[in-house]
């Protein structure tokens, strides 16, 4: 089998790979366009908001490879079913680069043919997923079709927004589609960070008094707040609604944390950084929350969700499933375990730039991409062999 062959013949391998380069590729872009503002660099950006591109790539470009990789991955498994063929592979990641491609060149093309070519990608995963789904259709797996038509009407109203067809879509999408992916996040996050962490233990020996525990109405609570959340963003209620729901969902996802044995993951990179992009997530939707009461920066905080929730989380689920889908040890190597403490050092010194001032606000922001682009760097360079070299015998 080719090389091409073998990395479009898995989910895992084209979408976890494709996420990494485009994780490199967007913060490089926007750490160059950074600079250019200050006239310190070259701008190299054809899109006709270079805000929108920056945030709609993070979204609906980067995080949406890292979903496709799971589900095309993680679906077969529960279902029972044939995984994803070639060609199939081959269309829908195909399709996933002529939306970024679009997006990039946004300021040269006409509305509705960059709605076209950007959404395409996501109901064509959905229909393949559903298609799966519908052979063992389990509620608690079914839902998670309900979140990628809130994340694709999250984009539409993006597009329509720019078509003139609404107003203040574009805010309002943008800010769904985040919180559509902080829904998948919570839910499944919900189900293997206590998992993988209790099956740990008991391989190392530990009581089980002292295993994870989940507690079925805080995870109950949880899917509905979640779920809501979105929704209620894209419904644009008012502000303080979205706002109450995030403060709820994230000191829920603070009470999980607390019985979930985060601390006696510390020896083991690979389940702390499960732990680490979850107790994020939960942080940075109750800043957004008191955000949304008028107490503190609605950027900030967007962004620690974004960096140290979507992007912790989907940099800990990747690199997970690309060493144990590849039949290699599930242990962090040494650039990919320095790649889970980077991006949350990412995600706080966004955080905190937002409230400077002055000279100093671009070469801080700059920064900030240059790190998240080292972080999927050392991700690449790190984690090639298992998505371009055969399987290896081992835990899958």
């Amino acid at each position: 089998m080719t090389v091409l062959k073998r990395v479009f013949g898995e989910g895992f391998r084209i979408f976890f790979l494709s996420a990494g380069i485009y994780g490199v590729l967007t913060g490089s872009v926007w750490a160059l366009w950074l600079m250019a503002q200050d006239g310190s660099g070259w701008d190299p950006l054809v899109a006709a908001n270079p805000q929108m591109w920056h945030a709609h790539e993070m979204i609906f470009g980067y995080a949406t490879a890292a979903l496709g990789g799971f589900f095309l991955t993680a679906v077969p498994n529960w279902t029972n079913t044939p995984a994803a063929r070639i060609n199939y592979l081959t269309l829908a990641a195909l399709l996933w680069l002529i939306g970024r491609v679009a997006m990039w060149f946004s300021g040269l093309i006409p509305a509705g043919a960059l709605a076209v070519c950007d959404l395409a990608f996501v109901p064509v995963l959905g229909v393949k997923i559903a298609s799966q789904l519908v052979k063992r259709p389990k509620p608690q797996n079914m839902m998670f079709l309900a979140i990628l038509l809130l994340l694709w009407a999250s984009n539409l109203m993006v597009h329509l927004d720019r078509m003139g067809a609404i107003e203040d879509g574009e805010s309002a999408g943008l800010r769904g589609g985040l919180f559509s992916l902080c829904a998948m996040i919570a839910i499944l996050g919900g189900r293997i960070t206590p998992a993988f962490t209790r099956n740990a233990m008991k391989r190392e020996g530990e009581p089980e008094n002292r295993w994870p525990m989940s507690y079925k109405p805080v995870e109950r609570a949880t899917v509905v707040l979640a779920l809501a959340l979105p929704a209620l963003v894209i419904a644009q209620t008012p502000e303080a609604l979205p706002a109450v729901v995030a403060i709820g969902l994230g000191l829920l996802q603070g009470a999980r944390l607390l019985s979930w044995r985060g601390a006696w993951t510390l020896r083991q990179p690979i389940l702390f950084a499960l732990h680490l992009g979850l107790g994020m997530l939960g942080l940075g939707l109750c800043l957004w929350g008191l955000a949304g009461l008028g107490l503190g920066d609605e950027v900030a905080a967007l962004h620690l969700v974004g960096i140290g929730g979507v992007g912790g989380m989907t940099l800990a689920v990747m690199s997970r499933a690309s060493l144990g889908h590849s039949g290699r040890p599930l242990t962090a190597p040494r650039p990919v375990a320095l790649a889970y403490g980077l991006l949350a050092l990412t995600a706080i010194l966004r955080w905190w730039g937002a409230g400077l001032e002055g000279d100093s606000y671009l070469p801080v922001m700059a920064l900030v991409s240059i790190l998240w682009s080292l972080t999927f760097l050392l991700y690449l360079v790190a984690l090639w062999p298992t998505w371009l070299l055969p399987k290896q015998r081992g835990e899958t």
